[in-house]
């Protein structure tokens, strides 16, 4: 069993810099790959990162170069630093994980667990 926990959202104003945080339990932590979606008021749930165990990175088109996605086992965390935030940002952003990398990780199905999720609010 795994439980996440995210923390980290709040409200910003466009162009600036936020930094989520999750923290995960268990002990397969650092095997496991970790992944971070956000869902906006009347839409579907999208991907926005993912890390791999050995800590390859894979990104959405929509934040490539302004989000980063990062890992400290040691912490049983991961982390998503965004930058150069927009206002179509704004969403509840839920952190997940998987025992394995999914082949497909923009799918939501392919994640087993979930956190609660924290929002994120970027004015104009």
């Amino acid at each position: 069993q795994v439980k996440l926990v995210e923390s980290g959202g709040g409200l910003v104003q466009a162009g600036g810099s936020l930094r989520l945080s999750c923290a995960g339990s268990g002990r397969t932590f650092s095997l496991f790959a970790m992944g971070w979606f956000r869902q906006a008021p009347g839409q579907e749930r999208e991907f926005v990162a993912a890390i791999s165990w050995r800590r390859n990175m894979y990104y959405a088109d929509s934040v490539k170069g302004r989000f980063t996605i990062s890992r400290d086992n040691a912490k049983n965390s991961v982390y998503l630093q965004m930058n150069i935030l927009k206002p179509e940002d704004t969403a509840v952003y839920y952190c997940a994980a998987a025992p394995r990398l999914p082949i497909v990780v923009e799918i939501t199905t392919s994640w087993d667990y979930w956190g609660q999720g924290t929002q994120v609010t970027v004015s104009s």
